[in-house]
């Protein structure tokens, strides 16, 4: 069995460790620069990769001609993609004797597109699932193979959601290799008319706002928590939330009303905010910072 496997992200790795065996190139997207230093780093996929002695490649674009001549001298069996981050050609796609399959982290054809798992935390969705799919031209439109569903618990973030959907990829794409490296299996095609998009994170999104709902911002805080983290600006300067909990204590929007855990009222409820950090500084428990700042239950924050 022949496999070249594309992925970027963690979501992708539990898999691509799963069919090294059969891997016979893995593609990613190129380094890119992040961390305080914008210094160039390696996708997670590319490092997992290299710890596993495959070989790499990390083209700008995959569509190129020659990329896809490269490819299509391996004589793959089949391609498996996994948060990859580029839309593969047709022409890429069909140089694997059995075309290409995805793993995508959503129960299609409900959040197509880029961050399906943020979107369906952000959305207060009480499941989602990975859908093992075949890849044709458009964007998660191709025929469903297998669905794997799971319940959304009520604190997971989407790093905690992300971990156990890429593990439940992870034995989805082992259940069913056999099949997919010799065309072997069932196809049912999506329902287009109830198709819906998960568009990429826009920054703009990760603002908490008192004047929005409780459970609406700590879905937000879930969605976006660890990457790329939520902020909400206060009189007292910005504040990232890096760990928070639904409160049970309702008040006036903005208002302190509790210092340990910090609690902070917004419409309809409160969250306990009890890790943040404020600008320039490091992480600290947010009764500490409350004490720092000299508030008091009842000072409102907005």
């Amino acid at each position: 069995m022949r496999i070249v496997y594309f992925g970027t992200s963690d979501f992708a790795v539990p898999a691509l460790r799963a069919l090294a065996p059969h891997v016979v190139l893995v593609v990613s997207q190129p380094d890119r620069p992040s961390g305080r230093g914008m210094k160039l780093h390696p996708s997670p996929v590319k490092q997992a990769a290299l710890e596993l002695g495959l070989p790499v490649e990390t083209p700008e674009k995959a569509r190129a001609a020659e990329f896809v001549e490269q490819v299509a001298a391996l004589e793959a069996d089949v391609h498996v993609v996994a948060a990859y981050g580029q839309i593969l050609s047709l022409r890429l796609l069909e140089t694997a004797k059995n075309g290409g399959i995805n793993l995508h982290g959503s129960i299609l054809p409900a959040y197509r597109g880029a961050a399906p798992i943020q979107r369906s935390i952000l959305n207060g969705d009480a499941e989602t699932g990975v859908t093992l799919m075949q890849m044709d031209k458009g964007m998660d439109t191709g025929d469903m193979i297998a669905i794997a569903k799971t319940p959304i618990g009520p604190d997971e973030t989407y790093g905690e959601l992300q971990t156990r959907l890429s593990d439940i990829a992870r034995d989805l794409v082992v259940e069913w290799i056999d099949r997919l490296a010799v065309g072997n299996y069932p196809r049912e095609v999506q329902d287009h008319d109830q198709a819906t998009y998960a568009n990429k994170i826009d920054r703009t999104e990760t603002e908490l706002q008192f004047e929005r709902s409780a459970v609406e911002e700590y879905n937000r805080f879930r969605a976006f928590t660890p990457a790329p983290s939520v902020f909400l600006n206060t009189n007292q300067g910005r504040l990232k939330i890096k760990e928070a909990r639904r409160g049970e204590a309702t008040g006036a929007n903005g208002r302190i009303l509790a210092l340990n855990p910090l609690t902070v009222a917004f419409e309809g409820g409160s969250l306990e905010l009890h890790t943040v950090q404020p600008e320039g500084k490091p992480a600290m428990s947010g009764a500490a910072w409350a004490a720092g700042r000299r508030l008091a239950v009842g000072d409102s924050l907005a």
